[in-house]
């Protein structure tokens, strides 16, 4: 059992390629804002997308495992569409919501009882087109490297 885990190449395909694209957040938000944020490393959103690059990975994984005619592939396919688009789209969406949201909170502070003071809400929730289309790419990548190599 545990050995069918350790051996499961599209499982550690996706697991490698979420990690990295979560590093690449690290690197790439201390390289540009000369900050070293370890947080990130567990946040959402930013560049690259680690759902993207996670489900990219999972589902090109199982189709040089299995054959991209595969069911399995295709499970696997859907799933990354419903994954990505979700990523790119609905929780993209919350995020600029919320930025508005703690924005008039900010304004219109007269608005709220005295005692009750909202939280900021996270706004770094989903993906631009950019940081999708690199993560899936990185996933892509890490899936070939691991089919290949491992």
């Amino acid at each position: 059992m545990l050995l069918d885990i350790i051996y499961n190449r599209p499982l550690w395909a996706a697991i490698v390629a979420s990690a990295v694209a979560q590093i690449l957040k690290v690197l790439i938000e201390f390289l540009t804002d000369k900050k070293l944020d370890l947080r990130r490393l567990w946040d959402t959103g930013g560049m690259p997308s680690s759902h993207s690059a996670g489900v990219a990975a999972l589902a090109v994984a199982i189709g040089l495992q299995e054959g991209f005619n595969s069911a399995f592939f295709a499970i696997a396919a859907v799933f990354s569409y419903v994954v990505i688009y979700d990523a790119k789209g609905v929780r993209r969406a919350a995020g600029l919501h919320a930025e508005i949201l703690n924005e008039i909170v900010k304004e219109l502070p007269h608005l709220f009882e005295e005692g009750f003071q909202p939280k900021a809400l996270k706004t770094l929730l989903g993906h631009t087109g950019p940081q999708v289309v690199v993560g899936t790419l990185l996933g892509i990548l890490v899936a070939v490297v691991i089919h290949y190599n491992f």
